[in-house]
């Protein structure tokens, strides 16, 4: 089993229930449990298409037996079945789930880098990651 910190967002209509929405889904993923999760934080957006809503802001601390591609592609899928919808780059989004870390692994592929690329340059991801390291 993997320990893993996840980042989750929402911009877009009810976000609290979209966040809320999501933990449970991948609480109930097989081989899955959130360990601990921050509180929801309140930021503006960052990036992307001006005048955008502010974005709700959380971590999870994770133990999974999904290897991270397959983490990546189960969060993609929850993302779906909750509404998102891929636009403009940094856009609104109904949902944004992204893996931070796992384990001690270093990965760069095309559809993964882990460590988060950008996470160190972003307020709120640290804010709420730092909760629940």
């Amino acid at each position: 089993m993997a320990i893993c910190y996840l980042s989750i967002g929402s911009n877009l209509g009810d976000r609290r229930r979209h966040i809320v929405a999501a933990v449970q889904k991948i609480n109930a993923l097989a081989g899955t449990r959130i360990i601990k999760m921050s509180r929801p934080i309140r930021t503006k957006a960052v990036g992307g298409p001006l005048l955008q809503g502010d974005f709700l802001n959380a971590a999870l601390k994770i133990q999974t037996c999904f290897s991270p591609f397959a983490l990546l592609k189960k969060l993609k899928a929850i993302e779906k079945k909750i509404g998102r919808v891929k636009t403009v780059r940094w856009g609104p989004r109904v949902i944004d789930l992204d893996i931070l870390l796992y384990d001690a692994r270093v990965i760069t592929a095309a559809q993964l880098t882990i460590p988060h690329p950008r996470m160190f340059e972003r307020p709120f991801v640290l804010k709420p990651l730092l909760e629940v390291i």
